[in-house]
């Protein structure tokens, strides 16, 4: 058990951007497909309002508990939010490019090409994070 810890504590943060990252995908692909089979709302509208309650999700969790921000001031967090919501929406571009190519163009399952673009999204939406919104600053990593 103490090994399991030690091995958690050192890949603390990718492992708990993995279980965000699939709690926030779970929230995506079902409210998706609350959007489009029950409400029968094209997918791409759909889409988009999925990725907003994700988003919500997940910048709450990558802030408190993945990258652990220090930015505690008001103006820093105002920063820190409008960077995660640009890589973000970078993110929904490429989901919904590949969500339009795959279930329009090439006529592929809605589903399938929403559930590889997610995988897309979760691996972008992580270097994004790590090297753009919630990038340590050098004074900080010294201190540590």
């Amino acid at each position: 058990m103490e090994k399991l810890i030690n091995i958690y504590k050192k890949n603390e943060e990718i492992l708990n951007y993995l279980i965000f990252g699939v709690l926030t995908t779970i929230i995506s692909i079902a409210s998706y497909a609350i959007f489009t089979n029950i409400f029968n709302i094209d997918i791409l509208i759909s889409n988009i309002l999925s990725w907003i309650l994700s988003v919500l999700f997940a910048f709450v969790t990558n802030k408190l508990f993945v990258f652990k921000s220090k930015n505690n001031s008001f103006k820093a967090s105002i920063v820190e939010c409008l960077k995660f919501y640009a890589s973000r929406l970078f993110s929904l571009g490429a989901e919904s490019l590949i969500l339009h190519v795959g279930a329009t163009i090439l006529h592929i399952n809605d589903m399938i090409v929403k559930v590889f673009a997610q995988v897309i999204v979760i691996i972008l939406n992580y270097i994004l994070s790590k090297i753009l919104v919630f990038k340590k600053d050098k004074k900080s990593e010294k201190v540590n």
